[in-house]
Order: C-alpha cells, then structure tokens, then sequence
C-alpha cells in the first residue's frame, strides 16, 4: 500500500471509519475518470480543492459535476476574496498531491466546506491519497470525518 494511501486509512481509522480501497491502475486524476473507473455518476466523486481565503488555505469538498463559486466559499466562512491554491501550496498544506487529495488526514488542520449537492447521494467517492486509490462513504460520514461545513458552492 502505497505510504499516502496508509496515512489517509489511518486518518479514518483514528475517527472511527473503517476505509473500503478500491484501486485503480488507470487513474482517476479527475472527477470524470473516477466516476467513469467506479462506475457512478460524476456528481458522486468529492473533488478535494484546496482555496486561498483571507491568506489561509481552506478546503472545499465538491461534487464532482460542480464548479466552485468562490464567492460562496468565502461567504461560508465568512471571509473575503478566495482564489485557488497552486500545486506547491496544495502539497504543503495538505501532504498530497493534486489529482489524489483526500478530504481529511491532512498535514495542516484545514478549515472545510463541504458543497451541500454531495448530500443528494447515499454514497459518494474520495481520492485515498493517490490518483489512483479512491473509497466510497456516505455524506454524513464525509461532514463528520472532515470537520465540514455544509454550505451550497455551486457556481449557477
């Protein structure tokens, strides 16, 4: 097992969830191959994006067919202008790589939102740690684990 996909199972572990991997040799560096290698519907995958607010990185859990209205993830945590973190600032603040961010087990304590669509589905995808290794739970699970806000962050 790879060491990042160890760290993330333990993460869950210390939280009480038990992880179910799944590995995928093709990849699911986006929300589009993961749900096309599962077999779900792309709105089903958690897209692990890490924004700039006010200077501190803030995660935003969002489903996989969404786009991200910055303007609302600020609103969510009451701050000013967001914009997304580079590749760099990704791996220092969370541990991982961009295409394989879980939504928790992170290096830096994170503030989360997470987008409230992925509470539509009974169970929803995360990366594991790597681009390819992703575990399904459901949303309840995803806002308990992560320490999440629930808030709307769909850009219409």
């Amino acid at each position: 097992m790879h060491p990042a996909v160890v760290r993330v199972t333990e993460a869950a572990a210390a939280q009480g969830l038990e992880l179910d991997l799944h590995q995928f040799p093709e990849g699911t560096h986006t929300a589009e191959d993961a749900a096309r290698a599962i077999g779900v519907e792309v709105a089903q995958i958690v897209k692990s994006l890490v924004f700039v607010v006010d200077d501190a990185p803030v995660m935003a859990l969002v489903a996989g067919h969404n786009r991200l209205d910055e303007r609302r993830l600020s609103a969510a945590i009451g701050g000013g202008k967001a914009k997304r973190a580079d590749a760099d600032l990704v791996k220092a603040t969370t541990g991982f790589s961009i295409g394989g961010v879980p939504p928790f087990g992170h290096v830096s304590e994170l503030r989360t939102v997470v987008d409230e669509d992925l509470l539509a589905y009974p169970v929803v995808w995360a990366a594991a740690g790597t681009a390819y290794d992703v575990f399904p739970l459901t949303p309840d699970e995803l806002v308990r684990v992560s320490g999440g806000t629930v808030a709307p962050l769909r850009k219409d």
